[in-house]
């Protein structure tokens, strides 16, 4: 390490540097990410590799020493990084810190054994926007496909917007729609609540605001599309093997869509006529299951299909409640389930196995975009863009057949007659 170091060194003396600094590194062994190695200790940093990073830091901060000498006219500064980080560690009130073990953002022992959810670097978003957006695939997704349909502008996120409005770049929120999702969340607010995601129950309370501060009005509520999906991630989460569920399968889906009644009350009470449910998708069949113990390899994960198909029945049942219980709404069922095992049934020359972007058994064992990925050449022919999320070719094909598929696709209507009622309809 240290002799790449000083060729690196030399190469930009040679090229004229004359003012460098060299940082050392900081306390490696402390990291939360320690926690997935075997071997290293929980309750304090790792010793050995801390002896690495000291050794390492002696070496570079002689290497600083040596260029005055060796280039006459450079100059360097040894920025003593590692000494800062332990300061910190052993008086963090001093410093404004509450917490100097766990990380701020991820899951389990420490925060290190899960990352941040976060789709926003390459290479997502490289199909059709050609640069990372939040969306976790390679393009649109059925939010996108639809607003095309209809013939409107792509929905903005509502923290974008939020944003622009707070600098001044706009002046009202967009009349379009706003897009409230945030990805990595659930239906439950425990889920993947380490990871920086906003769960539905703040994304309804988000919605709630602008309504109360008269930035979208009655008349727009009753004249908007209502879309919701969510709950991949509660099931998926509920086989994590390092937060073992306390309630049955059963009593877990409940208490899913108990929440998500919830929700839809709140928004048929702030006004909302026209509502589509997502069913989500066979879950147990994303590539991403083989990072869970006692799930296979060459087949779909049957327990967790089952949870999910439990939640879908339960999905519907609440959509076809909705008109009895708010008189003036309607819900359509969007059965994306059924979709993507059509998909899965009949492939032709299509990959429903295997991730386009990732590495591992199935593309399934690294995140896309994380070192080390692999990336397809053909996106459009896998089913699968990452280890848990669709291919943009995939999400046009579910959204054509919500937008005016058949009763065994949407129904009771197909999105295409929902949006073409009137809030009166």
């Amino acid at each position: 390490m240290l002799t790449q170091s000083t060729n690196f060194v030399d190469q930009i003396c040679k090229l004229g540097a004359r003012r460098i600094a060299l940082f050392s590194l900081g306390p490696v062994g402390c990291v939360p990410a320690r926690t997935l190695l075997p071997g290293a200790p929980v309750d304090k940093c790792y010793g050995k590799m801390n002896k690495m990073v000291k050794n390492y830091n002696m070496g570079l901060e002689n290497l600083g020493k040596t260029i005055p000498m060796k280039y006459p006219g450079c100059f360097a500064v040894y920025g003593d990084v590692y000494e800062a980080g332990q300061t910190f560690r052993a008086n963090p009130k001093r410093y404004g810190f509450s917490d100097v073990t766990n990380a701020c953002c991820g899951g389990g022992t420490l925060g290190g054994l899960v990352q941040c959810a976060q789709a926003d670097f390459p290479p997502y978003g490289s199909s059709f926007f050609h640069h990372p957006t939040g969306r976790f695939t390679n393009g649109r997704t059925v939010a996108d496909f639809v607003s095309e349909f209809i013939g409107i502008p792509l929905q903005k996120p509502f923290l974008e917007a939020q944003v622009e409005l707070v600098n001044g770049s706009r002046k009202e929120y967009p009349s379009n729609g706003i897009n409230f999702a945030s990805a990595g969340s659930g239906v439950l607010r425990p889920t993947n609540q380490d990871l920086g995601v906003t769960p539905i129950q703040d994304q309804i309370q988000q919605f709630k605001t602008l309504v109360q501060q008269n930035h979208i009005t009655k008349k727009q509520i009753q004249e908007s599309l209502f879309f919701y999906e969510s709950g991949s991630n509660d099931i998926f989460s509920y086989f994590y093997p390092f937060d073992a569920p306390t309630l049955t399968p059963d009593a877990y889906v409940q208490s899913m869509l108990t929440e998500v009644t919830n929700f839809v009350d709140q928004i048929c009470k702030l006004g909302a006529r026209r509502i589509a449910l997502f069913s989500l998708g066979p879950v147990g069949c994303v590539p991403a299951r083989t990072l869970l113990p006692g799930a296979p390899v060459n087949k779909c994960y049957g327990k967790m299909n089952k949870m999910v198909k439990n939640y879908n029945m339960g999905l519907q049942n609440l959509g076809k409640t909705i008109p009895t219980k708010y008189p003036g709404s309607f819900a359509v069922y969007g059965a994306v389930y059924k979709t993507v095992q059509i998909f899965r049934a009949n492939p032709k020359r299509y990959d429903v196995t295997n991730a386009c972007c990732g590495d591992g058994t199935l593309g399934g064992l690294l995140q896309c975009g994380k070192e080390g990925y692999k990336l397809c050449a053909k996106p459009n022919e896998y089913l699968f863009w990452d280890y848990f999320h669709p291919s943009e070719h995939t999400y046009k094909l579910i959204s054509k057949a919500l937008w005016s598929g058949t009763h065994s696709r949407v129904r009771p209507v197909n999105l295409k007659t929902l949006a073409n009622m009137t809030s009166t309809s």
